[in-house]
């Protein structure tokens, strides 16, 4: 039988009642165990947000290209506009395959203070300037997404640490820094068949703590490899966001937790237009110098640690760097 991607309501962890909040984390601990991808309502961010950044996403990707490549991303950092056939997400899993048919643009903290530990992020500049197009509300409604996303990010790894059997704030200190990146990105319709084993998307696994996703109901998206082999489709819920796992949380969790497979599949040829889609992804990421070492409540004497001390920086930038393709990495 085909697993499904489990619906939680997350409103209990706004709650003050201690149970209601332990009664979203215990939900949230067995989604991450059986699967790493849940969808969750109940989390209080406004469709008119969602909306609105929606729209001033598809007023940038409809601008020329040779405008879009003016916010190029540079070799050196996760800023910017990434122009079609310039990334590959399954390198980061050392499977070659042709360019993904999507184009993004991406930006990381805002309002960053200057100071030592901003300027002294290793091993990548993880909080240097973003860089924005000259669309009216882009940036005001750019940063007002991206504050929405940190607090629901917060309150998620509040609910995680509960389901962890973690003392509730036990995540605040790791991600009170974090260097997030958000990317909005674009799948056009597709005028030209794809390449043998191009798809929107190649099958890939996330790299931090957790991806809050936003799709649209067009045709040709996201599914998830289930433990059965069977690519299972993710279903679009109005009102609801879609959450998963990254490697670094299950690594964090001894894999306790699980960072599962996922890809962007191609829409039907006589999809035409309507295959239009644009996603939103904000993929949360700990402080740069956050230690990633197993989890206590996720080792005993039949699961020792499987994994080495890192840190986040570390972690995410060995990832980025294999997902996009040799030129673009090459400058």
């Amino acid at each position: 039988m085909t697993q499904a991607i489990p619906v939680i309501d997350i409103a209990g962890l706004f709650s003050a009642d201690p149970a209601a909040r332990a009664t979203v984390g215990r939900a949230l601990d067995r989604a991450c165990t059986d699967l790493g991808f849940l969808i969750v309502s109940g989390h209080g961010v406004p469709d008119s947000l969602v909306e609105r950044i929606r729209s001033v996403s598809r007023q940038f990707f409809a601008l020329p290209l040779e405008d879009k490549k003016a916010l190029a991303m540079p070799p050196d950092r996760y800023r910017g506009y990434i122009a079609p056939g310039n990334e590959a997400l399954a390198y980061s899993l050392d499977d070659v395959t042709p360019p993904d048919l999507k184009e993004s643009f991406s930006t990381g903290p805002h309002n960053v203070p200057d100071n030592d530990y901003s300027r002294s992020a290793r091993p990548a500049n993880f909080f240097a300037a973003n860089m924005w197009p000259d669309v009216p509300g882009f940036r005001a409604t750019w940063e007002e997404y991206y504050a929405a996303m940190e607090q629901l990010a917060g309150t998620l790894m509040r609910g995680f640490a509960l389901g962890l059997g973690l003392p509730e704030t036990y995540f605040d200190a790791a991600i009170d820094r974090h260097i997030t990146n958000f990317s909005v990105l674009h799948y056009p319709p597709q005028t030209i068949p794809p390449l043998p084993g191009q798809l929107r998307a190649g099958a890939h696994t996330d790299y931090g703590s957790l991806t809050i996703l936003k799709t649209d109901e067009s045709p040709g998206g996201l599914q998830v490899h289930g433990l059965d082999g069977a690519w299972i489709d993710v279903p679009f819920i109005p009102g609801t966001f879609v959450v998963n796992l990254g490697d670094l949380m299950a690594e964090w969790t001894n894999d306790r937790w699980r960072s599962t497979l996922h890809r962007v599949v191609n829409p039907p040829a006589e999809a035409g237009a309507a295959a239009d889609r644009i996603s939103m992804a904000f993929f949360h990421q700990p402080n740069y110098d956050a230690v990633i070492e197993c989890l206590p409540t996720c080792t005993d004497a039949a699961h020792p640690p499987k994994y080495g001390r890192t840190t986040s920086g570390e972690h995410v930038w060995a990832k980025i760097t294999k997902h996009r393709t040799p030129e673009t990495v090459d400058g």
